[in-house]
């Protein structure tokens, strides 16, 4: 810590952090709007342009984050609005690409539930017991793998015939249908975000136990 002029690094620190307009803010809101665009081209028939528009959107996800880190602009609104717009992105993605008739329902029921689970689990475990499972990098891969087959599946160039292997309709890509290579790093996105779902809950649990073993230290035992 130093203080220069009478100003302590930490008033700083805390100025930055209660900021919005900064630039990876300003980023973040572009990215937001850039998901009504997207939903409107993909409504009026522009498979092109919506894909387009939503790979832009996508791929940025790295990329506020890592201006707020390296010009140390984290901010308050950031750490909010960043998962809310991947989830927002998540959700708009996996639905256009299911209302074109490119992915299983069983798929964007999964996507949901657990979009959804994390939502009123993370909930619970702020409010009630002051416990964060902060996000790993699997996460991030996880969700980057979704977006790319959401991405991929819009295009649907080139699409081309299942392999056969299934008569189950539901397999999308493993079945003798017409599909996109997005399909497969969808199922891929889907599986490791399985496996870091299950990550999250052990974490939970533990920081749960730990917390109970504090309290109850802090309590003298009684």
């Amino acid at each position: 810590m130093s203080v220069q002029n009478g100003i302590d690094d930490r008033d700083v620190a805390r100025s930055s952090y209660d900021k919005i307009w900064t630039l990876p803010n300003i980023i973040s809101f572009a990215r937001l709007c850039l998901i009504p665009l997207y939903l409107v081209l993909l409504m009026g028939g522009h498979d092109i342009w919506a894909t387009i528009i939503y790979a832009v959107a996508a791929l940025t996800d790295f990329v506020d984050g890592q201006v707020a880190r390296r010009t140390n602009s984290v901010s308050r609104l950031g750490t909010l609005m960043d998962p809310a717009i991947d989830t927002l992105l998540m959700i708009t993605g996996v639905l256009g690409v299911f209302i074109v008739g490119r992915i299983p329902l069983w798929v964007v029921v999964i996507i949901f539930a657990r979009e959804l689970f994390l939502l009123i689990g993370g909930a619970i475990l702020l409010k009630g017991f002051h416990i964060q499972i902060p996000v790993i990098y699997p996460g991030k891969v996880a969700t980057t793998l979704l977006f790319f087959g959401f991405s991929g599946l819009l295009l649907f160039m080139p699409s081309f015939a299942g392999p056969s292997w299934t008569d189950a309709a539901w397999l999308v890509g493993f079945d003798s249908s017409v599909t996109s290579w997005g399909i497969y790093f969808v199922y891929l996105g889907l599986i490791l975000q399985i496996i870091v779902t299950l990550y999250y809950c052990v974490q939970a649990v533990i920081k749960l136990k730990q917390k109970r073993r504090t309290d109850f230290s802090s309590q003298g035992g009684a």
